[in-house]
């Protein structure tokens, strides 16, 4: 059978217990090994991994990346995991569960700049590649064998463990003959995993696996299925592409392919942004509208930069709330044109707000644009019903001309005075 050792990439025809060029045991054998060619990289932990690289200390201390008392968990490390702290986990609850957690504001500029350090490594192996996050992405790999006189497998065990010594996180690593394949693989034995799923072992493999392994089935759709019998995978195949298709119309049809291991989806380099929001958790709920306002500015001042920076335009502006109870509240709102501006959006947004028949108290606020594609470089001219809409956009450009030359904090808009609170930073 196949085998490759993970510590010194050794290549063998039979797999044996331990390596025997360096005598370690992170042996991975498979029969389909040095066949497959679509890949999932997954940094373990990524945030909590670079805290911890960049400050020793932290090394076998439980380490929580997220924001205040009121805010929810980003990631957290293996350590804080044994105690039951996951991501997306009100912050409260993992403090109880882990209350001797170090507790550390998120650097996303600063992730950014390592997920790019790792993304040129992925680049060297192949132009195909589709991030999924900052942490995550998948890789095309067919036809690298011969450029770079190695198999797949071979290749990303490399990556791996370049990442790993020269960037100083972990990475787990999927390989399989379909994207949802490979990306299930790499969840299996994290961290520091390598896994395989092959063709001949799919069926086998998802037979019996719960309903919630599909992509895309929360909560909400598990609730829907179960109330059709469906719990496992097996129960969607044996229910079939019709009944399937008949009771859940587009997506039966793509659960039922994907419990029987379809997935035609290719990777896809740079695939387009479909929306770029922010948000922000309050320190104690606010129900005030005049502070929500506020808030609400800062976050679309936020949003703005972002598009700015990225040449972006959305036709579609998008509000969210979430409640006191955690349950969440969006809207949204067509453009008569599509913006980037801060203005526009919160123009958009602020209608939204004031139509909301509730009163909150709110624990969160949001504001981006979705429905995207470059922008054009145009700005609103102004008309009868808003004449003052090109002055606004002339005042917002002059705005970030000055942030550009003097910084972020150079200057602030008067809006934003009224929140009340310490702003978040970034």
């Amino acid at each position: 059978m196949p085998a490759l050792c993970r510590d010194c990439l050794a290549t063998f025809d039979d797999a044996p217990a331990r390596c025997p060029r360096c005598g370690r045991p992170r042996v991975l054998s498979h029969p389909e090994l040095f066949d497959l060619t679509i890949a999932h990289l997954d940094c373990d932990s990524f945030y909590a991994s670079v805290e911890k690289r960049d400050d020793p200390t932290l090394a076998s201390r439980p380490v929580i990346v997220g924001g205040g008392t009121r805010g929810v968990v980003s990631t957290c490390c293996y350590v804080a995991r044994i105690s039951g702290v996951r991501s997306a986990m009100p912050m409260f609850q993992a403090l109880k569960l882990c209350p001797d957690a170090v507790v550390i504001r998120p650097r996303m500029e600063h992730y950014a700049a390592v997920s790019a350090q790792i993304r040129a490594k992925m680049a060297a192996l192949t132009p195909l590649i589709e991030p999924l996050s900052l942490d995550e992405a998948f890789l095309d790999l067919g036809g690298t064998t011969r450029l770079h006189h190695a198999p797949p497998a071979l290749l990303m065990a490399r990556l791996a463990r370049e990442i790993e010594t020269e960037i100083g996180v972990t990475a787990s690593v999927g390989l399989s003959h379909t994207k949802f394949l490979a990306k299930v693989a790499s969840d299996l034995d994290k961290p520091r995993g390598f896994s395989v799923i092959g063709r001949a072992e799919t069926a086998e493999f998802l037979r019996d696996q719960p309903v919630s392994m599909l992509w895309g089935v929360g909560a909400a759709t598990r609730a829907a299925l179960g109330r059709a019998g469906l719990r496992t995978l097996a129960d969607i195949r044996r229910a079939g592409h019709a009944a399937m298709v008949a009771r859940f119309g587009a997506s039966g049809a793509r659960l039922h392919a994907l419990a029987m291991g379809e997935d035609p989806r290719r990777v896809t380099p740079d695939a387009p942004v479909k929306s770029v929001s922010n948000e922000t958790t309050f320190d104690t709920d606010i129900a005030d509208r005049a502070r929500l306002e506020a808030w609400l500015w800062v976050m679309c001042e936020k949003t703005a930069a972002r598009m700015k920076a990225k040449g972006l335009s959305g036709r579609t502006a998008v509000l969210k709330l979430r409640r006191a109870d955690f349950s969440a509240l969006s809207r949204q709102q067509r453009l008569d044109e599509p913006s980037q501006l801060a203005d526009t959006l919160f123009r958009a947004t602020l209608t939204l707000l004031e139509a909301l028949p509730e009163e909150g108290p709110f624990r969160l606020i949001g504001a981006g644009y979705a429905d995207l594609a470059p922008a054009d470089g145009r700005d609103p001219v102004g008309d009868l019903l808003d004449p003052g809409a090109g002055r606004r956009a002339e005042a917002e450009r002059a705005v970030d001309a000055i942030r550009a030359k003097f910084g972020a904090g150079a200057i602030r808009s008067g809006r934003s005075l009224g929140t009340g609170d310490k702003l978040p930073r970034g």
